[in-house]
């Protein structure tokens, strides 16, 4: 591996371990709160049409599921809770700083789409939505400094659609999706010779525009029964920004491939006012492999970084029920096998596998207007930390031992409005979701 220029200023460790936290950072933190109706049933079907017109998101087969035009929008708060406690293994000069506090910080996620009906068969839309993000920031100077003060990621999708109703009983779709990627990570950095608490800051940031592709296809074999498969190609992401420390800063460049996520959902009307539905998903972290920090002055790789991500499955089952012919109820629950374990995990990202419990509400205000609200708590193990020699993460060869725990709590509410009435250009869909 090549370090010229940067060994000699002897920052090779930090720049490495922010670059590599940076990498942790879009894995972990992708984010499928892109539908308010579909938090409420743990995203369960979503590529069938279950999460409404921001199926789109998942399957851009499902803008054909619903005549005329529509939009949805939807605001999701989502309240990350964490804590880090340093345990036996931690460097002893760093332990009497204690735990990271409070990590978790709030943040707000909008999302819509639009579908329009162009002819009997032809359908147009776009979804819109963060696809990764979150902020964690610990205490400023706590045990875990050296590996992380505070991680910022932000994103932002345009998912542009086509659909085609190939017969009564096959949809098919395509699209674009142009992606905004921007990050800022700090951490401390260690120097011989004095205290912890006076480790002087450095910052990596970077921003990046890309693009990829969607496509899918919807079977409605018969009334009743909806089976769906998306796919959301990687987006390649040239990253280009900068580092800093104290007394140095240089300009540098990385390469971001986002990982392609596989959705299948399956809606089934059990009666006429009941519907169950299934979903998975998966993502190829594992596609991300190692990353390269380079600097764009001299053109040399800076290091490489192991993320050694694994791919991430999702599996869920949720249930609606119409109440009344204005009022529809759901829950769902979601098991998601992350990306992270012990061998990747840090303190920027401590997360693990994922336990998701969901219930939401649609009501109809009148033939034009739907009005969604969804709760969902997602439940997270006692996870272990441990970075320094012969470890993923390693800063200075500064041993770091410890254990995590977390929670998140979403809350989404939202709103579809039809535009027109779409009775008179085409029959209501075999399966009605409200």
């Amino acid at each position: 591996m090549t370090r010229v220029r940067i060994r000699a200023l002897a920052v090779v460790g930090t720049v490495a371990a922010m670059g590599a936290a940076t990498g942790a950072q879009a894995g972990a933190f992708g984010l499928r709160e892109q539908s308010a109706q579909g938090v409420g049933v743990a995203f369960a079907g979503s590529a069938s049409g279950a999460a409404g017109v921001s199926s789109i998101f998942w399957n851009p087969a499902t803008v054909t599921m619903r005549p005329g035009f529509n939009s949805e929008q939807s605001l999701t708060f989502v309240n990350l809770s964490g804590e880090i406690r340093p345990t036996v293994g931690t460097a002893p000069f760093l332990a009497p700083f204690g735990d990271s506090g409070e990590i978790g910080q709030g943040a707000v996620l909008p999302s819509g789409a639009t579908s329009y009906q162009l002819t009997d068969r032809l359908y147009v839309g776009i979804q819109t939505g963060a696809p990764y993000g979150l902020v964690t920031k610990p205490r400023p100077d706590w045990a875990g400094s050296i590996y992380g003060r505070s991680s910022r990621i932000f994103s932002l999708s345009f998912n542009p659609v086509i659909g085609y109703k190939v017969n009564d009983w096959l949809s098919v779709g395509v699209g674009a999706n142009v992606e905004y990627f921007r990050l800022t990570l700090r951490q401390a950095i260690p120097v011989p010779g004095i205290s912890p608490a006076f480790y002087p800051p450095a910052f990596i940031k970077g921003e990046s525009w890309s693009a990829g592709w969607t496509a899918g296809a919807t079977i409605t074999p018969w009334e009743g029964t909806v089976f769906g498969v998306g796919y959301r190609s990687s987006v390649h992401h040239d990253i280009e920004g900068s580092f800093a420390l104290p007394t140095f800063g240089q300009q540098v460049t990385a390469n971001l491939n986002t990982p392609e996520k596989l959705s299948v959902g399956l809606t089934q009307a059990l009666n006429p006012v009941t519907r169950i539905n299934f979903g998975f998903e998966w993502d190829n972290w594992s596609r991300l492999g190692d990353i390269a920090i380079t600097s764009r002055q001299f053109g040399v790789p800076v290091t490489s970084l192991a993320l050694n991500f694994k791919d991430a499955y999702f599996y869920s089952v949720g249930l609606e029920y119409d109440w009344s012919p204005n009022l529809t109820v759901r829950g769902g629950f979601g098991y998601d096998d992350g990306p992270i374990d012990t061998s990747n995990r840090s303190v920027r990202l401590p997360d693990g596998d994922r336990y998701v419990a969901s219930v939401g509400a649609s009501y109809r205000w009148s033939d034009k207007l739907v009005l969604n609200a969804s709760y969902a708590h997602v439940f997270l193990g006692r996870n272990r930390i441990v970075a320094g020699p012969g470890q993923n993460y390693n800063v200075a060869n500064i041993p770091f031992a410890a254990i995590a725990d977390g929670s998140a709590d979403v809350v989404s509410v939202g709103f579809r409005y039809a535009w027109d009435s779409p009775a008179a250009l085409a029959p209501a869909p075999l399966v009605r979701k409200y």
